[in-house]
């Protein structure tokens, strides 16, 4: 047979694998009546190219096994099947066949063993053989480059691109997409930046696969601007920029800016695929669009990709967190086969929804279907037992995470802080905080919020004192826990200084950052700079609105208090449970008792908010105030759940305000039976029969105290000067000035009585009192 017919068997064979028909392809390679390593490598190329690697691997054996030789062809194609198979152990018999024929020091096939050993993941093996390698050329770098991106290690990526340019090897298309990779993974703006600058130069940035590297970086790295520039400047876009840019959207919780970009996907002539769906899925759950995500749901039913498990996880975890949690369940249910990720989505659904007890049953389920959790899955669980103070499931959850060996990492460690701060238990949170390996953002909030929810507001701020010594710079979250801390605490000056850092960082805008402003500083009694931010703010949602009601009501200003609420109401921002509790305290204030019963009414009549027992206290302290003690009394029997302390002591305050004996016995024992150690109790009902001058109610009433061995909380006030915080507590000699201070208050006492012509009677603990500090002004004019 002449060299021309072995030239034209290859070429039928080659073309026919090259369209994907390997049986035809297959048939002429088998009828060649004389076959070379031409023949050899269409067939091994073409199983390739077609996904079925494992044949061109037995192709390729084949061919050795009839004594064919090979050469740089056969060994790169075989070496990618290896790759993407990973078949580490197939890789190393080639590569050991490559060192028998001398073909391990060929550039080709070295560069194709480098990216076998990357894929394969073993990157050092993958690292030592390309520094062996006697001849590189830009596909080796780009190769070990890849490799390093494949196996995480992306600063060594980049350092490896940056010996590349040293070496002057040049660039190319793979080596670039990798080394942005590597930017977005690390989220390494200003680097990528840069490196945008040297595509530019090199002419590389207008290259369709290397632009959307550089589109999909600049997403990642949170700058969505620069990265709908690099889209919009493309002359042509394929489904993979169409793609990058949905997702950057979609994760940046700019959900209709993502679904426009799918929109245009539909008008083009580009055919999506999951990713592209998947994404526009991720869009409607950012931004909760349940109607959205139905119709969305509708195409990928008319497209067959619900079937997909990648579009089936995201159309569960759109449901989820539109809140449409029976939906949810029903396609988790629905679906064939379920991976960690399906888990996940549910395990968090039901978390989102408050559904806590459901969160640990499925958590019990993935377990027993012999998947392992990851992180995601014990952030979802952690928050439920942090939402339902589940100390003993959080403590049994600790010990499996502390097995699997994620309790240092970052996102698992902050998630036990959180349950740990939720169940009360500080000591524990703060010791997993210190035990942390990478204490990033995330795992400072953890502690510093932790602390101000249990109101250890001076802790909270020394971890943010801590946060700021090791360089780290305070999002949003951490200025508005660290902001309400200053309000808890009335440290104003701690509070202006860093609402001076929220403007050189041009973060005022933010609404939740603005609503704790305005309540700062109206906690801290400057009501002109929490009216002044609330008037600027450009952004309000019902949280700067109640902030600003509950500001002007603790601080008596009823009427304005009312006012901004129906101002609120104009502006159709929609009043919660908060909203009307500041109100009702407002008309509490100024005695405003049927607007108070009006507003009242309006919660369940115009929001359908039921009303909360706090909303019911507000209605005993209006009742109480304007003398309906007795109507006070039957609102709290008429409750549709069992009143609280709280309720039953407003209520003993306003007997003895008012003087009601009758109303106050029943009261007190009706707080006394929730808490016979509650001192207040026994003190309020004292001073009310003080007041009706009922001696011997009086005596019995120390008398119970003395003999369970009750005592009055001792009351603490503290005030800032020169940003020291000086706390005082009664009777406390703790105080570096104490001597001067109960001089002064000595001073102040001896003033005051002056004004007092005739006091009748004074209780045992005063009077006995009074004779402490006479023989204390002694005791110190003696020091």
């Amino acid at each position: 047979m002449s060299r021309r017919d072995v030239v034209s068997w290859n070429a039928m064979v080659f073309g026919y694998a090259s369209n994907g028909m390997m049986g035809i392809a297959k048939r002429y390679f088998d009828d060649m009546p004389e076959k070379d390593v031409v023949s050899w490598n269409s067939l091994v190329s073409g199983y390739l190219k077609n996904g079925e690697c494992l044949k061109s691997i037995e192709v390729f054996v084949e061919m050795g096994r009839v004594g064919v030789g090979f050469d740089r062809t056969s060994f790169a194609v075989v070496l990618k099947s290896c790759a993407v198979l990973e078949e580490f152990g197939v890789g190393v018999q080639v590569h050991g066949v490559t060192v028998k024929i001398a073909f391990d020091e060929d550039v080709v096939t070295g560069s194709a063993l480098v990216d076998m050993y990357g894929k394969c993941r073993r990157l050092d093996d993958s690292i030592r053989f390309f520094y062996q390698m006697p001849e590189k050329n830009w596909v080796s770098w780009s190769a070990v480059i890849a490799g390093c991106v494949q196996n995480d290690k992306f600063i060594k990526g980049v350092e490896l691109f940056r010996e590349m340019q040293r070496e002057g090897i040049g660039v190319s298309q793979s080596a670039y997409a990798s080394v942005f990779r590597s930017c977005a993974r690390l989220s390494a703006f200003r680097l990528g930046w840069q490196l945008h600058g040297h595509a530019l130069k090199t002419n590389f940035a207008s290259d369709l696969i290397v632009g959307t590297a550089i589109l999909d970086m600049y997403a990642k790295c949170g700058s969505m601007v620069e990265s709908q520039k690099i889209f919009n400047l493309f002359p042509i876009r394929n489904l993979q920029s169409f793609n990058a840019i949905i997702i950057g959207h979609a994760r940046s919780d700019q959900g209709f800016q993502a679904l426009h970009l799918f929109q245009l996907l539909l008008k083009s002539d580009l055919v999506f695929d999951e990713i592209s769906l998947s994404g526009a899925f991720s869009a409607c759950a950012a931004m909760k669009g349940y109607l959205e995500g139905v119709q969305l749901h509708a195409l990928a039913v008319k497209s067959t990709f619900e079937s997909n498990i990648c579009v089936a996880n995201a159309i569960l975890d759109m449901y989820g967190k539109s809140g449409a949690l029976a939906e949810a369940c029903r396609i988790f249910y629905e679906m064939e086969r379920r991976d960690a990720i399906s888990w996940n989505a549910i395990i968090a659904a039901h978390e989102q929804n408050g559904n806590e007890e459901e969160t640990l049953s499925h958590f019990v389920s993935m377990l027993q279907s012999r998947l392992e959790p990851d992180e995601f899955t014990y952030g979802s669980v952690l928050k439920a037992c942090a939402g339902q103070q589940a100390l003993n499931y959080g403590m049994e959850i600790h010990n499996r995470i502390i097995k699997s060996g994620m309790g240092l990492h970052s996102f698992v460690g902050s998630a036990l802080v959180d349950m740990y701060c939720k169940c009360a238990m500080m000591e524990e949170a703060e010791k997993i905080h210190e035990r942390i390996e990478q204490q990033i953002m995330v795992c400072w909030n953890a502690i510093i919020s932790g602390f101000s929810l249990q109101k250890e507001s001076e802790e909270a701020q020394t971890f943010f004192s801590q946060m700021l010594e090791m360089g780290l710079k305070p999002d949003q979250f951490t200025y508005a826990t660290v902001l309400d801390t200053c309000a808890n605490l009335a440290t104003v000056g701690l509070g202006k200084q860093i609402h001076a850092q929220i403007i050189k960082l041009e973060l005022q805008s933010d609404v939740y950052i603005c609503s704790t402003l305005v309540d700062m500083y109206s906690k801290c009694g400057n009501m002109y700079d929490s009216k002044l931010i609330f008037e600027k703010a450009t952004n309000r949602d019902f949280v700067t609105w109640n902030a600003m009601i509950c500001g002007c009501a603790q601080h008596g200003l009823g009427e304005e208090a009312l006012k901004i609420f129906e101002d609120m109401i104009i502006e159709n921002v929609i009043p919660n449970h908060a909203t009307f509790v500041s109100v009702l305290r407002a008309c509490a204030h100024i005695g405003l008792v049927e607007k108070g019963l009006h507003y009242f009414a309006l919660m369940s009549s115009d929001y359908d908010l039921a009303p909360q027992l706090e909303h019911y206290s507000c209605m005993v302290d209006i009742m109480g105030r304007a003398g309906q003690v007795s109507e006070a009394l039957k609102l709290i029997n008429d409750m549709p759940f069992e009143p609280d302390d709280v309720i039953w002591r407003t209520l003993l305050s306003i007997c003895k305000i008012r003087g009601n004996v009758e109303v106050g016995e029943k009261v007190a024992n009706s707080l006394l039976q929730l808490d016979p150690q509650d001192s207040s109790a026994y003190i309020l009902l004292s001073n009310i029969y003080a007041d009706a001058r009922m001696w011997d109610k009086v005596s019995d009433m120390r008398k119970i105290m003395r003999y369970t061995k009750l005592k009055k909380e001792p009351g603490c006030s503290w005030i800032e000067i020169k940003d020291e915080v000086h706390a005082f507590l009664a009777s406390d000699k703790a105080h570096p000035r104490c001597k001067e201070i109960y001089e002064k208050l000595f001073t102040l006492v001896d003033e005051m009585r002056c004004y007092v012509a005739d006091i009748d009677f004074f209780l045992e603990e005063e009077a006995n009192q009074l004779k402490k500090q006479e023989e204390l002004k002694i005791s110190l004019c003696n020091l």
